[in-house]
């Protein structure tokens, strides 16, 4: 066995650390209890094989992995929660909303929400004059329109709820009455060990980041030390082996799906040298996780479910399914890694429309949307991206040929054919021939 290989016992939890960045005692005491007992091992783990930090802070009952990547996906990020469900990801307000209110709340540990409220506005009224921080008027006022004054509640809400949800803070009542009444008022109490926890980079003053243009900002946050000193228009020197390794294998532990050839290097792609995929897969072997290999493509899935936040390709939505039936169609075109575009979506959705008539009735006048939407889970699981240069067109990857789709028909009378919808994956030995 690979000394490179995690402990069994412990990969439950390294696998609940990589999906969630964390794990509270209250939440899952029994991984709890086991990462606490192997720290040093999964520390030694993750630094090894991926750079990552792992903070153990006994005093907060919390073990937090702090995860670094110069290349963030763009589509990740906390998604706010709605009555019915997730709701969008969380927009640029709401993450700045969410510095400003663990701010007020290492001043003072305990706030009512009222309090918390003036807080802000009054600091965003002082930072406004220069300009780095917008207005955030929370009452109807002169100038304040009703909906602008909800709309800022409405955001003070949502930070707090994701930090109640990741167990930083506590409040004692509804968080969402709050949003329409301005007079409702909360206490809100904040745990010091759990928000000092939520530093995962150096000092930006450190790091001068104003310096930097924006697109770089994310490699240097990434950074466990301070960079050296670049000036202006000195040319990129290449990739490190060890950046390309350490890239590489981010990717394969945090998404769904990695192009191998999507290397910087003259010489054979990393994750096509022996060493390269020996280390890949002693990686996710580690994790519990099952690798499909190809020369163009690794996919990644947990059988256990409990190391991912993507759901895919279970769910009975209207969307999720017609996401399986556009992926049953994908790889049955005459050129199928040529351009999407959106008209040839509707015409497959149409298709599986007059299969079943009673289908996806709620789309029936608005086809489009359906479409863009099942364009969208695709994209969320790498099975398509966007294309770079046009609205409503995607670009198919490698791995729509790995999955094969399903559909189960209910017993005839039955309205709800299309709900039976599922999708299995052939197994596929672990080579890296197309």
């Amino acid at each position: 066995m690979s000394d490179r290989l995690l402990d069994p016992d412990l990969r439950t939890a390294a696998r609940v650390l990589n999906a969630t960045g964390g794990l509270r005692a209250e939440t899952d005491p029994e991984q709890y209890r086991k990462a606490l007992k192997g720290r040093q091992q999964l520390a030694e783990f993750f630094r090894k094989e991926l750079d990552w930090t792992l903070e153990v802070l006994e005093t907060a009952e919390l073990i937090r992995l702090h995860k670094r990547r110069t290349d963030v996906p763009a589509d990740r990020g906390p998604w706010l929660q709605r009555s019915r469900g997730d709701g969008p990801l969380a927009s640029r307000a709401v993450l700045v909303c969410g510095a400003l209110v663990c701010e007020q709340l290492w001043r003072r540990s305990r706030m009512s929400l009222r309090d918390l409220l003036q807080a802000i506005a009054q600091t965003c009224a002082a930072e406004a004059e220069a300009g780095t921080l917008p207005e955030f008027p929370v009452v109807v006022a002169e100038g304040v329109s009703k909906q602008e004054a909800r709309g800022n509640r409405q955001t003070l809400v949502d930070v707090l709820k994701l930090l109640v949800a990741e167990g930083t803070v506590t409040v004692d009542a509804d968080l969402d009455q709050a949003v329409d009444d301005e007079d409702a008022d909360l206490v809100v109490a904040a745990s010091r060990e759990r928000l000092a926890a939520k530093f995962s980079s150096l000092s930006p003053l450190l790091l001068d980041l104003e310096s930097l243009p924006p697109e770089q900002h994310a490699a240097a946050l990434s950074q466990g030390t301070l960079p050296d000193r670049v000036e202006p228009g000195t040319p990129a020197s290449a990739p490190s082996l060890e950046d390309r390794r350490l890239r590489l294998l981010r990717r394969l532990a945090d998404d769904p799906a990695t192009d191998p050839t999507d290397d910087a290097t003259e010489g054979s792609p990393y994750l096509h040298t022996l060493t390269g995929r020996g280390v890949a897969l002693d990686l996710l072997t580690s994790l519990g996780y099952t690798a499909t290999v190809r020369r163009d493509w690794w996919e990644v899935t947990d059988p256990c479910g409990d190391g991912t936040v993507l759901e895919f390709p279970n769910g009975r939505r209207t969307e999720r399914q017609a996401a399986l039936a556009l992926l049953a169609s994908l790889a049955k075109r005459t050129a199928p890694m040529s351009p999407l575009r959106i008209d040839e979506v509707v015409e497959m959705l149409e298709q599986a429309r007059q299969d079943r008539p009673r289908w996806a009735a709620a789309y029936a006048e608005r086809l489009p949307a359906l479409a863009r939407a099942a364009a969208a889970e695709l994209t969320a699981v790498k099975l398509l991206r966007p294309a770079p240069d046009a609205a409503d067109v995607w670009l198919p990857t490698p791995g729509i040929h790995l999955w094969q789709v399903k559909v189960r028909s209910g017993a005839p009378g039955k309205s709800t054919p299309a709900q039976a919808a599922r999708t299995t994956q052939d197994a596929l030995p672990l080579t890296d021939e197309g």
